[in-house]
Formats: C-alpha cells, sequence, structure tokens
C-alpha cells in the first residue's frame, strides 16, 4: 500500500463525505506546482478557486505572515490593533469605495452582504419591515449556509436542508428583462456574480452588466457583486465588473484576498450601505483580525502594480486560443470552452466520460483541475504561471481529451 493509499484510507475513516477528493496528496506546494507525499509533481489548474491568484508560498505573502506572527495574531474587535485602519482604508481605496466590513469566509461575506442589504432597505430605501426582496440568478453559487444554499438551484447544495430562508427571487442568470421584471417596491438588492464560477465559468450576454447597473440605479436598488472568485486578478482585470465598465453598490470579496495563507473576506461598500450598523448589531471574533490584515495588504500592494491583471489578460487570452483551437475540431471531444482571462470553463463530450473521469485521467498527467456539473473541467492557474508551464498543462489537457 503506498503512502498516497494510506493516507486516503485513513481520512476516509474520521472525515465526513462532503467532499470527494481526487486520489492526490499534496505535501508542500510552491508557484504553480505542487508535489504529493510520494513526490510526484502536479501542476495546479485550480488554484483553490482563486483563493491562490498569487501562487502557492509567495514569499510576499508568507513574510508578511511571519512578520505579524510575531507581534499579535488576534485581539479581536473588542481592542483596536495597528494594522486594520490601513486594510479598510486601502480596501476601500481599491475598490473606489468608502467602507469595509471585513470578515473571514466568502459565505459570511455573502450573509453580511445579505443582511446589510436588508437593514439598509428597512432604514434607508424605506420597505416596511420583515418584507424585503433580494433577486438572485439561477444556477448562482454564493456558499453553503443554510439562507445562501435557500435561493441556490443546485439539488446538491439544496436538497435535506430545509426549511429554507425566504425572501429571495430567483430569475434565470443573463436575461434583464426578467430581471427587471422581479423588481418591486420591495426588492432591496440584485445580487448576482459578474461571472459564474462554480455554474461552469458562466460569462453572461455583454451588456448585461451594465443593464444591471442601470436598472437597479433606476429603481434604487442595491447592485451587490459577489467577486469573490472573479475579482482580484483573475479575469485580467481587478474586478470583473470592469470589463463592462461597472461599478457595483457594493463588492464581495474573499479567497484571494487572503492569498491564500489565511481565510479573508470582506464587505465594501459606501458610507450610505455600510453605515446602517451600529455596534452590536453585526460582528466576527476573527474578522478583521491582525494576521488576516497584515497579508491583505501585502495582497493589496501587490494589485496596485498591476503586473498579475495583465499577466491574467495576456495569457487569459492564449489559454482561450488554445482551447478554442480543441473546441473547434468538428466531431471532437471539446464542445464548448468559455471564461475570461486566466479562468475557463471546458465542456466535454459526455460520452467519452464525466468531468470526474477526465479530471482523474488529468491527474495520472501531472495536473489538477476540478470538474463541475456532469462532463465540464474549470481552469483556473495561479497568475503566477509560467506561459510555458500554462502549454505543458494544456497539451496535457489535449492528451486527456483525446478519443480512444
Amino acid at each position: 500500500m503506498t503512502a498516497t493509499d494510506v493516507f486516503i484510507n485513513s481520512a476516509a475513516e474520521n472525515s465526513a463525505r462532503n467532499y470527494n477528493p481526487l486520489p492526490v496528496v499534496v505535501a508542500s506546494a510552491e508557484g504553480a506546482w505542487m508535489t504529493d507525499v510520494e513526490g510526484r509533481r502536479y501542476l495546479d489548474m485550480l488554484a483553490g478557486y482563486s483563493a491562490l491568484n498569487f501562487g502557492h508560498g509567495n514569499r510576499r505573502l508568507i513574510d508578511a505572515a511571519k512578520a505579524q506572527l510575531d507581534r499579535v495574531t488576534l485581539t479581536s474587535r473588542a481592542f483596536h490593533h495597528d494594522r486594520y485602519a490601513d486594510f479598510c482604508a486601502q480596501l476601500a481605496e481599491l475598490c473606489g469605495m468608502e467602507m469595509v466590513l471585513p470578515m473571514n469566509t466568502g459565505a459570511e461575506a455573502v450573509e453580511t452582504a445579505v443582511k446589510t442589504a436588508r437593514k439598509w432597505g428597512y432604514r434607508v430605501k424605506g420597505v416596511p419591515d420583515d418584507t424585503a426582496r433580494i433577486v438572485v440568478a439561477a444556477n448562482n453559487f454564493h456558499g453553503r449556509t443554510t439562507t445562501i444554499i435557500s435561493f441556490s438551484t443546485d439539488p446538491e447544495a439544496r436538497d435535506d436542508h430545509g426549511p429554507y430562508t425566504p425572501g429571495f427571487d430567483i430569475v434565470p442568470y443573463g436575461d434583464l428583462a426578467a430581471l427587471r421584471a422581479a423588481i418591486t417596491d420591495s426588492t432591496v438588492a440584485v445580487l448576482i456574480e459578474p461571472i459564474q464560477g462554480e455554474a461552469g465559468v458562466i460569462v453572461p450576454p455583454e451588456g448585461y452588466l451594465a443593464g444591471v447597473r442601470e436598472v437597479t440605479r433606476a429603481q434604487n436598488v442595491l447592485f451587490v457583486a459577489d467577486e469573490i472568485q472573479s475579482g482580484l486578478g483573475r479575469t485580467g482585470r481587478t474586478f470583473a465588473c470592469e470589463h463592462e465598465g461597472v461599478v457595483p453598490d457594493m463588492y464581495i470579496l474573499g479567497k484571494a484576498l487572503g492569498g491564500g495563507v489565511v481565510p479573508v473576506s470582506a464587505v465594501v461598500s459606501s458610507r450610505e450601505v455600510l453605515g446602517v450598523f451600529r455596534p452590536g448589531e453585526h460582528g466576527s471574533t476573527f474578522g478583521g483580525n491582525p494576521l488576516a490584515c497584515a497579508v491583505a495588504l501585502e495582497v493589496l500592494a501587490i494589485l496596485r502594480t498591476g503586473e498579475y491583471q495583465e499577466r491574467a489578460a495576456e495569457l487569459g487570452d492564449h489559454l482561450h486560443q488554445e482551447l478554442q483551437s480543441l473546441a473547434g475540431v468538428p466531431g471532437g471531444p471539446v464542445r464548448e470552452v468559455r471564461g475570461r482571462g486566466l479562468w475557463a470553463g471546458v465542456d466535454l463530450d459526455p460520452a467519452l466520460g464525466t468531468g470526474r473521469e477526465f479530471c482523474e485521467r488529468l491527474v495520472g498527467r501531472g495536473v489538477l483541475a476540478k470538474d463541475t456539473h456532469g462532463s465540464t473541467i474549470r481552469l483556473a492557474p495561479p497568475l503566477v504561471i509560467s506561459k510555458e508551464d500554462l502549454d505543458w498543462g494544456i497539451e496535457r489537457l489535449r492528451e486527456a481529451v483525446a478519443r480512444g
């Protein structure tokens, strides 16, 4: 029995089966590469669902964390600490907004955004108590808390967890007419992903985000953009909304904000919106802790250079050109390719296997990726990946999806 088998069998004994990991046991990682317990190297084409945008073991982020570990790691928000003000100011500036409410995980940030929108609806817009509604998109993925799965259309995430939280109206993603029709006097927000990641890296029709911005502004409704996966460089811009020149009323951020070192998330908005909170109405023991702020401040410094956004744009163009050549083969295994920047969804012929089976083939060729929804593979390598390594990974994909 191999070291990999021993670990996997041991984990199966004591871990709930809420995940079904690929049969790889990672022991170390650097840049875009991971090494397993038996010394085999794998090219990471998932990057922790965009949490590792700046690569494994990024020296700037590790050094920032180590320096902070020697000073103070947690105070709770009962006291001030000396990294908090800078973090809030610099993140607000990056977003072109005024206030920040820090949390830890993406799901916590989405929950915070929901609470914020409702509170704004009651205190500012004047919606009657307990009537606020939020419009969301079908096939969304915003997390797995009870409230969030209440407006999911994915049976795998939703089933057997009821009763569900009311107050949400689901419309087809990309359908501006349906969204407009769903807005009523009780609507306080529209919550969408600028690109739907879990659904298979679905890019909305051109003009959709600009249309959402126009409709929400006209109806006095908050436009809340969940940029947890799409934000902070992944699509070739700091935010995916920028591709249509759109600034929402509220950003939800996470994953890459912690650089793959610590969980950091945040809701960023105007003073009018986040100013609705008073002391004691919302909080988190670990949200905005000194260690998280130190790492996130370094992430913000990295983003200000624009280097990673440019890399994602340039390498993303190359990635999509290569993937489209696979999709252009008549009767070939690749049916469709979607995405933006260093982010792609590849739909494969179900007759040739499931997405999981294709990912297992990739494991055997030294590439780690993740399937979703049947026969779709998601590709999201760290933004530090070299063109040579990217080409190597694409060639392994070409082999894995070949017929026969």
